[in-house]
């Protein structure tokens, strides 16, 4: 099976650079369900060059710590899955659960949109 990454909806992204971007997901499984996809075409993250990756890793940082502040919460998800063969990563909050049982939501199509302008109120990149 082939997955492929969504593109970004205008009204969902929080975050771009010329490397890329940070987005609401389109079907997140909670509220803040956030992706941060790099743009050009790499199938996994150790072929990144240092840089790339310090790079990508500040801005998952960032985000995470602007959910964490906007969600008012203690723990928020750092995902890593390479079934799209496409570094990206999914920040997903989690909300007074025990575990993964954040991960058995069924995804919802995103369809508010507010949450994204409140994040960058409080990102720091």
């Amino acid at each position: 099976m082939r997955f492929s990454l969504p593109i970004p909806i205008p009204e969902a992204i929080i975050y771009e650079d010329k490397l890329l971007y940070v987005c609401l997901a389109n079907f997140p499984i909670v509220q803040g369900h956030t992706v941060v996809v790099w743009k050009r075409s790499v199938p996994d993250l150790h072929l990144l060059n240092r840089k790339d990756y310090e790079h990508l890793m500040e801005v998952v940082d960032a985000v995470r710590t602007a959910l964490l502040k906007v969600l008012k919460l203690q723990k928020v998800y750092l995902v890593y899955m390479d079934e799209a063969k496409h570094v990206h990563w999914h920040l997903v909050p989690r909300f007074n659960e025990e575990g993964y049982n954040v991960f058995r939501h069924k995804p919802k199509k995103l369809t508010d949109f507010s949450l994204a302008a409140k994040i960058k109120k409080y990102l720091q990149i």
